[in-house]
């Protein structure tokens, strides 16, 4: 039987994210726009800084700080960001980003993410229209990012 086209990509991300350096988690994300791939990225500490996977430590590991809390301590850029930092304004525009998430060390498949409030900024200016995530090996989920502007999570957190 043949894959789905969603799958397909997800199967790519989930790949890419298995070149990250988090020791904490694994996420690859590729932009796709007009079933061509524009960019790839995962996580990994900026070019030229040392990795957590070289030091083995990770700073919000260690003080214990919850998933979706504190990414300013993170020393990784997220796999979101380093896609579109890789491809062209106008091949984004419109374009759907896949992501993927996997634990680091055993390469099992971690379900229920999302992207932290800047990657969303980022995605929002981008001009990306779709952000589609891997659950399962066969299940997805498909947040059109104009729920993201109509609907600001950011407002919440200051009271607006």
């Amino acid at each position: 039987m043949r894959v789905s086209k969603e799958n397909y990509y997800l199967d790519i991300a989930q790949t890419v994210a298995e070149r990250g350096t988090c020791i904490r988690r694994l996420f690859g994300a590729i932009i796709v726009k007009n079933d061509v791939i524009v960019s790839t990225g995962y996580v990994g500490a900026p070019r030229g800084r040392q990795n957590c996977s070289d030091s083995g430590l990770c700073l919000r590991e260690k003080l214990n700080i919850p998933r979706g809390e504190r990414y300013e301590l993170c020393r990784s850029v997220h796999a979101e960001a380093n896609a579109i930092i890789a491809a062209p304004r106008e091949q984004m525009l419109g374009a759907t980003l896949y992501m993927a998430c996997i634990m680091p060390g055993t390469g099992e498949l971690v379900g229920g993410v999302n992207s932290c409030s800047m990657c969303k900024r980022l995605i929002i200016n981008a001009g990306i229209e779709r952000v589609v995530v891997r659950e399962t090996p066969e299940e997805f989920r498909v947040i059109n990012v104009s729920e993201w502007v109509e609907h600001d999570d950011t407002t919440l957190e200051l009271g607006y």
